[in-house]
Formats: structure tokens, sequence, C-alpha cells
């Protein structure tokens, strides 16, 4: 019994240490919500001097990793669907787009802290993050930035095709992630460029299946320009997707905001936004659609991909409170983890139809007896 609670000590201990310096992740009423310096869970258990470096890659929670991983994963099961690829196949590719999005995820994390910490100084909500209150030095975030990236820049030789080829295509996606962090300051409406970043997922996970989305003279295998309709469609609903959760969430921060300069959808159409949201609510249904039209799907897709977003996502418009950052950050939640996990399971549910898998499982109930 002491054993444990001084387990429980140790670990309360290290994570009021930790989280933030000067100052605590309590002085602020939302530090928690996705604001990189959070000492919930597992990370209350890591040694002290680990803590700023696992905040910075926000590795918990684990939202970051999958707002890369959900676009690579749609590209990859709508490639699975188009080439009917074997289940073995589309799982072992799966593991390796999963393995890459944490590199990724990481790599792109640090570097936009690292960018933003003049203005996230001055965010109540991001103040406390490591590098504005001093327990992760620039450089240090910088050679963080750049392992992690090497870490991603490894998976590229295992993406099918010439490894130059993958890496031209990579290309637009890491030119969006450099810049992003510098859209804040330029663009009055950042969520397109960081639409368009996670969006290239679709492309990428098509392409480590295998699938070219797009051919020109310089990337793909033709020379003849040419665009698949239905993977387009899908980078569009991802890139206006994008756009929906992230101006919620930007919401958080409006006051602060519109104090020091920084663009969002959230200060382009405050007092507006909902149109707003609804508008591209409405674009995101209609590229789903379009995805289905133009490959095919069926109802398991419509259903699932199709109803499933545009029921998570227009709750959220209807419920969320913008004024209220709590109202904000679970309606953030749910629209992007609902939402992608809808789309994810329509587009899986049509895979699994077209490869046939519901009839092996069938066929093999029947040999059971059952």
């Amino acid at each position: 019994m002491s054993s444990t609670k001084t387990l429980q000590q140790r670990k309360i201990s290290k994570a009021t240490t930790a989280a933030t310096s000067p100052g605590s992740e309590t002085e602020t009423k939302h530090a928690g919500n996705y604001g990189g310096n959070s000492v919930k869970g597992w990370v209350g258990y890591l040694p002290q001097s680990w803590v700023p470096y696992i905040q910075l890659a926000r590795l918990s929670p684990p939202a970051g990793l999958f707002l890369i991983y959900f676009p690579h994963a749609f590209g990859l099961l709508l490639a699975a669907i188009k080439q009917r690829s074997d289940p073995s196949d589309v799982l072992f590719a799966a593991g390796k787009l999963l393995a890459g999005s944490f590199f990724v995820s990481n790599a792109i994390h640090i570097w936009n802290d690292l960018i933003d910490a003049p203005l996230d100084a001055k965010v109540e909500r991001t103040r406390h993050r490591p590098i504005p209150r001093g327990a992760v030095s620039p450089s240090a975030a910088l050679v963080f930035t750049a392992t992690q990236a090497a870490g991603a820049a490894y998976f590229l030789p295992t993406m099918e095709g010439d490894t130059w080829q993958n890496f031209l295509y990579s290309v637009p996606g890491i030119l969006g992630w450099t810049y992003y962090p510098y859209a804040k300051r330029q663009v009055p409406a950042p969520q397109a460029v960081l639409g368009f970043c996670l969006a290239w997922g679709n492309v990428m996970g098509e392409k480590t299946m295998g699938v070219e989305a797009f051919t020109t003279g310089l990337l793909g295998s033709n020379s003849v320009p040419a665009v698949q309709y239905g993977s387009a469609a899908l980078f569009a609903a991802v890139l206006l997707w994008s756009m929906i959760y992230d101006t919620v969430y930007a919401h958080q921060d409006l006051e602060d905001d519109l104090k020091n300069g920084i663009f969002s959808l959230a200060v382009l159409c405050r007092g507006k936004t909902k149109v707003l949201l609804w508008l591209l609510l409405a674009l995101m249904v209609g590229s789903l659609v379009g995805t289905g039209i133009w490959e095919g799907l069926g109802a398991v897709y419509y259903l699932g991909a199709v109803g499933g977003a545009a029921a998570s996502l227009g709750s959220m418009i209807i419920f969320v409170d913008l004024k209220d950052s709590e109202s904000c950050w679970w309606w953030f939640g749910n629209g992007f983890w609902y939402a992608g996990g809808a789309i994810a399971t329509g587009l899986a549910g049509e895979y699994a139809m077209k490869a046939g898998l519901l009839d092996l499982v069938l066929e093999g109930l029947r040999m059971e007896g059952i």
C-alpha cells in the first residue's frame, strides 16, 4: 500500500516539476488542450529531462500522430480498393505508414514550435510550451527536428517505386510543412496551408501501395500529365476537413490571436464562422461523394465515410460554442476523431467488400458448420 502511494507521489512530483517553469500547467486553464505542455497519463512517469521533448513532439495525447496518419491511411485504403490488394500487403503498408507518420508528426510539431516560439509566448494556452518556458533551447529543438526528419526519410525507399521518384512525390509536403508556421503571420487563412499539407498524406499513402494519384513529366511513370479524379476528390475532402476542425480549434486562442496579429480563419471570420463551416462541410461532403462516384464505391463507403463524417462534423457545427474554449476543445476532438474514424471505417469496409474478405469469412463459417 505504501509503495503504491509513494509511486503516485513520485508521479505527481515529476509532473508538477516538469510541466512548466516558471509556473505550472494548472496556471493556464486550457493548457492541456493540445497546448504542448501536458504531463497527463504516462508522460508523468518519465524522467523529468525527457518530458519537454515528449511535449515538443506531441506524443501525448495521440491526436498529433493521427493527425498525420489518418490522411495517409485514407490514401492507402483507396489504393487498396483500386487494386484489390492482398490483405497482408495492406497491413504491412499500414504498419510502415504508421511508423513513418510517427517521425513526420514529431518533426513537424517540433519545427512548428521552434518557429512559433515568439508567438506562443504571447498566447495564454501555449506560453508554457517547452521552448517559450526555456526547457528546450532553440538549437536543441532544431537538432531534434533534424533527427526526426531523418527518421521519416528512412521510409521513402521502402515505398513502391523508385526512391528518387518517391522523394520527388514528398517534396510538396516537405515544402508545405516547412512554410506552415510562417503562414500564421502572412496568410489570412493558414488553415488552407495546413489542409494542403495534411491532404498530401493521401498522395503518399497511395504511393506506398504503388498507385500514382497524378503523373507529370517529373512525378509519376508517365510523361503525359494525368490525374485520378477519385484521388483528387479525396485530397480535397481531407483539405476541407482539416480546415473545419482546425478553425474550431483556433477559436481557443481567438482573443490572444487578435491582440498579437496572428492570422487564422477564426480571426478572419469572427462572428460569421459557422456560416463558413457549413460551406466547407458542404464542399467536403460533395468531395467525398465525388470519390465514391469516380471510384465506383458502394453503400458501405457512403454510409460510413460520407454519412459518418457529415453527421459528426454537422453535430460539431451545430453544438459548439465558439466563445467557450472548453467547448471548442471538446468538439475539435469530436470533429477530428469521429470524422476521421468514420472515413477510415467507410474506406476499410469498402475494401473488405471489394476484396471479397466478407465472402471468405462467410465461407470459413460455413466450413466450420456455423
